[in-house]
C-alpha cells in the first residue's frame, strides 16, 4: 500500500513541475497507458500514471475557471455571498466572494478588497457590488510567497476590488443554522465583544475558530523563531488532540454502560470523527484542517470496521485519500511537514521493545520531530529553530491540554452564560500570557535560530537516510554516519559573483522599487518597496525571504533613494531583522533611529574592484522625486545606473553635469517608466542595452507609459517589466550581461508567463 501511495504521490508531484499543462488531446495517452498497466498488473506504474492523469485533469479544471483576459479592468455588476471571515487591514477589508449572479461569465469564487464601506462586511452576507477584476497575479520572487499558486489551490479565479459607485447594496444574510460561515462570524463577533480587553484575544480566536488575522507580526516572529507556529493555527495536531480527548472520554463512558449495543471502540471512533469535523468547521474548513480530518477519518474508519492495519499502511491510505480529494495539496509546505511528522513519530516509537514512561515518550517524540523536520524546514523556510525542542516541550502541553480545550469549552458556554465563560477565558488568557512571555525570552537567546541558504534536492535526498539512521533503534551499527549524511545541508550556498563582476536583482515588489546588488563579498540593497499596513510590507514579504534564500545574514549598505512609501516602506522590517552596516538616504530624518547618512553627489566607495558613486542629488530640487539618490555602479567592463524616481528636471541636470559619464549597460527605469521621465536626451546619454522597469501589474498610473517604451525601442534597448517578468536578475561576465526573469526561468503552469521584448 505504501509503495502504491508513494507512486500516486510521485505522479501528482511530477505534474506540479510542469511549466505548461499538456493539451487536452493528449489525455487519451495516459488513459491507454493506465489500461495497459492494469492489464499487466503492474500496480506501481498504474498508480504513477493515475497520479499524473488526475493531477492534470484537476489542474485543467482549475485553470479553466479563471477570469477571461477580456474582462480584466472592466466594471462588472455582481451579486453573491461573503463565504468566510473578512480580514480587516487598516482601511482595506479583504474577503472571499461566491458569485451567484452576473451578466458576464465569471469564476465562482473571487478574492475582493473593499475600502471605506458604510456597513461592516460579515460572513454570510449577500451583496450587490460593482467590481473591477484581474486574473490571478502576484509578485514572483525567489524565496517569496507564490500568490498565484495559493489562489489556484484555494480555487480563486480572479481578484479585484469593489467600486464605491454605484453604491454597494446589502441584500440579506444567511441564517446561522444553515451557514457555517455565519456561525463562525457570530462566534468571532461575540469573542470581540466579550474579550475586548484581553491581551490575547487574537490568539484565542486563532485557537478556537482558526482566525489568526489579528495576530501581530511581532507574535508571528516569536512563534517562528521558537518553532511553535504550528501551535497557534488549527492544524493536524489540534484536530488530533480534540479527536483523541473525545475518543478517550466516550470510550470510558460507553464501557460503563450496561450491555451497550455497539462496542465502545466503535462508538468512540464515531464520536471522535464527529468532533473532528465540528472543530474543522470552526476553522472554516481550511485546507490544512481538511487534510487533518481526512487523515484522522482513515484511522477512525479502520477502528469502526475493525481492521487491524499497520501504522504505515494507515498513513499510506490517508496520503492516497488526501491526494485523491485534492492533488494540489503537494504544493503546500504544510502537506509535507504534517505527513513527515506523523511518519517520523510512527518510525521513532513503533516496534520498540523498551516501553518508556509518558515523560520519556514525550521527550522522544519531541526530539524525533524536531530532528526529522529540520531538513524540510530548512528547505521551505531557510530557518531552523535550535530551541524548538525545548519550546515545544513547554508549549505543547500548555496549548493542547489547557488553552485549546478550555477555549472551546468557553466558546460553547459563552452563548449560554457569559458569566460562567468569563473565568474560563481568563485562565486561557493568563496561560497564553505566561507562554508568550516565556517564548519571547527564548526567542531573544543567542543562536536561537539558524538561517541558511536553501539546500538542494540532492542534499535532502542524503538527509532522509540520515534521519532514518539517527532515529533507528539502539544497537543499529554506525548510527554516527547520520551526521555525515546531514553535512550536504550545511554546505549549500548560492554562487557569488567573481571579483570585478556584478549581480543585480530587481525584485518584484509591485508598484514600487527594490534592488539587490552583489559583488564578490559585499551586498547593497537599493530601496525596499512599499508598506501597506502595520502587518504588511515588502521588506517582510519579499526582501527578507529573498535574503534568507541566498543565505545572506547581513547587508553592507542600505540606500533609500527618497521618502515615498513605495521606496522606503519596507526599510523598517529589513533594519529590524538583519544586520545593516550603513544606511544612506536623501531623507535621513525618516530613518533617524538607524544613524543614516545623507546621500550626496560625490560619495563613492569600492568593493571587490567594483566602484559605487552617488551622482545626485547635489543641491535640493523642489520635487521629492527629483531628489532621489542616483547611483552609478561601475566595474572594468560593466556598468549599472539606478535612478529612483527622478523625472525630466533631474535627468537634465545629470545630463548637463556628467554627459557621457552616465553611460551604463543596465538602467533601472526612472520613476517606473513614467511619461514624466526617461527623456530621449537622457536615454541617448545612458545608451542602455537593457532597461529594467519596476512596475505593478495593471497599476493605476499606467506605468510604463507607451511613449517611454517607444523611446526604449528607438534606442534598440531590451526592456523587461517586473509586472510581466517577476524578479529580474542581471549578471555581468567580462562585459557581457545575462539578463533573466523568474517567470521565464522558473515559472510553473499556474503562473502568468512573461512578455518578450
Amino acid at each position: 500500500m505504501m509503495v502504491s501511495a508513494l507512486s500516486f504521490l510521485s505522479g501528482g508531484l511530477l505534474v506540479q513541475q510542469l511549466t505548461a499543462l499538456p493539451e487536452p488531446q493528449w489525455l487519451p495517452v495516459p488513459i491507454v497507458l493506465a489500461g495497459i498497466m492494469a492489464w499487466m498488473r503492474y500496480w506501481r506504474g498504474l498508480f504513477l500514471v493515475l497520479g499524473v492523469l488526475w493531477a492534470v485533469v484537476f489542474a485543467m479544471q482549475r485553470l479553466a475557471g479563471r477570469l477571461p483576459e477580456s474582462l480584466e479592468g472592466v466594471e462588472i455588476p455582481v451579486t453573491g455571498i461573503i463565504t468566510d471571515l473578512p480580514e480587516q487591514d487598516g482601511s482595506r477589508c479583504r474577503f472571499d466572494f461566491h458569485v451567484t449572479g452576473s451578466a458576464q461569465k465569471l469564476p465562482g469564487k473571487l478574492r475582493l478588497s473593499a475600502y471605506h464601506l458604510d456597513l461592516p462586511l460579515k460572513a454570510g452576507q449577500h451583496w450587490s457590488f460593482t467590481v473591477k477584476l484581474k486574473r490571478p497575479h502576484g509578485s514572483l520572487n525567489p524565496g517569496g510567497f507564490d500568490y498565484e499558486r495559493w489562489l489556484m489551490t484555494e480555487n480563486i479565479g480572479a481578484t479585484g476590488y469593489v467600486r464605491p459607485f454605484p453604491k454597494p447594496v446589502l441584500l440579506g444574510r444567511d441564517s446561522a443554522w444553515l451557514s457555517v460561515a455565519v456561525w463562525r462570524q457570530s462566534i468571532a463577533d461575540r469573542l470581540s465583544e466579550t474579550l475586548a480587553n484581553y491581551p490575547n484575544l487574537a490568539l484565542i480566536k486563532a485557537l478556537a475558530i482558526g482566525d489568526g488575522a489579528d495576530i501581530s507580526q511581532q507574535q508571528w516572529d516569536v512563534f517562528r523563531n521558537t518553532g511553535t507556529t504550528h501551535l497557534v493555527v488549527i492544524s493536524g495536531s489540534h484536530v488530533g488532540l480534540i479527536a483523541g480527548l473525545v475518543y478517550f472520554l466516550v470510550l470510558r463512558l460507553w464501557a460503563r454502560m450496561a450491555k451497550p449495543s455497539t462496542s465502545p471502540q466503535r462508538a468512540a471512533a464515531v464520536a471522535a470523527m464527529l468532533a473532528a469535523v465540528f472543530y474543522v468547521a470552526l476553522a472554516g474548513f481550511s485546507v490544512p484542517s481538511q487534510r487533518a480530518v481526512l487523515m484522522l477519518s482513515v484511522v477512525m474508519l479502520a477502528i469502526i470496521l475493525q481492521r487491524n492495519t499497520r501504522p504505515f499502511n494507515t498513513l499510506a491510505l490517508a496520503l492516497f485519500t488526501v491526494l485523491a480529494v485534492d492533488p494540489l495539496a503537494v504544493l503546500a509546505a504544510g502537506f509535507w511537514l504534517s505527513f513527515l511528522a506523523v511518519a517520523v513519530i510512527v518510525y521513532a516509537v513503533s516496534g520498540r521493545l523498551a516501553k518508556p514512561g509518558y515523560l520519556l515518550e514525550l521527550l522522544k517524540i519531541n526530539w524525533a520531530t524536531s530532528v526529522g523536520l529540520a531538513p524540510l524546514l530548512l528547505f521551505f523556510f531557510q530557518q531552523v529553530s535550535l530551541i524548538s525542542p525545548l519550546a515545544n516541550f513547554i508549549a505543547v502541553p500548555l496549548i493542547s491540554l489547557v488553552a485549546v480545550p478550555l477555549a472551546l469549552l468557553a466558546v460553547l458556554v459563552m452563548f449560554v452564560s457569559p458569566v460562567l465563560a468569563s473565568p474560563l477565558f481568563m485562565v486561557v488568557d493568563l496561560s497564553l500570557q505566561a507562554l508568550g512571555w516565556l517564548l519571547a525570552q527564548m526567542a531573544e537567546l543567542p543562536w536561537a535560530t539558524i538561517n541558511h541558504a536553501q539546500p538542494s534536492i540532492w542534499a535532502l535526498a542524503f538527509a532522509l537516510p540520515g534521519i532514518l539512521l539517527l532515529l533507528a533503534p539502539a544497537g543499529i551499527p554506525a548510527r554516527w554516519l547520520s551526521g555525515v549524511l546531514f553535512l550536504p545541508l550545511l554546505f549549500t550556498a548560492p554562487k557569488s559573483p567573481e571579483t570585478g563582476e556584478i549581480t543585480l536583482t530587481l525584485l518584484d515588489v509591485g508598484q514600487g522599487l527594490s534592488v539587490m546588488v552583489q559583488t564578490a563579498k559585499h551586498r547593497l540593497v537599493y530601496d525596499t518597496g512599499a508598506k501597506f499596513s502595520e502587518k504588511s510590507d515588502m521588506g517582510q514579504a519579499v526582501l527578507l525571504p529573498f535574503l534568507r534564500l541566498q543565505g545572506v545574514d547581513n547587508i553592507d549598505t542600505l540606500l533609500i533613494s527618497h521618502g515615498d512609501n513605495d521606496h522606503i516602506g519596507g526599510a523598517y522590517s529589513l533594519l529590524e531583522n538583519i544586520r545593516v552596516g550603513q544606511v544612506l538616504s536623501s531623507v535621513p530624518e525618516q530613518l533617524g533611529r538607524y544613524a543614516p547618512i545623507r546621500c550626496q553627489a560625490g560619495q563613492s566607495w569600492v568593493w571587490d574592484q567594483v566602484s559605487f558613486t552617488v551622482l545626485s542629488p547635489q543641491q535640493p530640487f523642489e520635487s521629492d522625486n527629483d531628489n532621489s539618490c542616483v547611483l552609478k555602479i561601475q566595474s572594468a567592463q560593466s556598468s549599472v545606473l539606478l535612478t529612483g524616481d527622478i523625472e525630466a528636471l533631474a535627468e537634465a541636470w545629470l545630463l548637463k553635469t556628467y554627459g557621457k559619464q552616465l553611460q551604463a549597460q543596465v538602467l533601472i527605469a526612472p520613476h517606473h517608466g513614467s511619461k514624466t521621465s526617461s527623456t530621449l536626451a537622457f536615454l541617448q546619454a545612458v545608451q542602455p542595452d537593457y532597461v529594467l522597469i519596476p512596475a505593478g501589474y495593471h497599476n493605476q498610473f499606467g506605468h510604463p507609459h507607451r511613449d517611454v517604451l517607444q523611446r526604449y525601442q528607438q534606442l534598440n534597448a531590451h526592456w523587461l517589466n517586473s509586472a510581466d517578468s517577476g524578479a529580474i536578475t542581471a549578471s555581468s561576465k567580462q562585459g557581457n550581461w545575462l539578463v533573466q526573469s523568474l517567470r521565464d526561468t522558473d515559472s510553473k503552469y499556474w503562473n502568468n508567463k512573461p512578455i518578450q521584448h
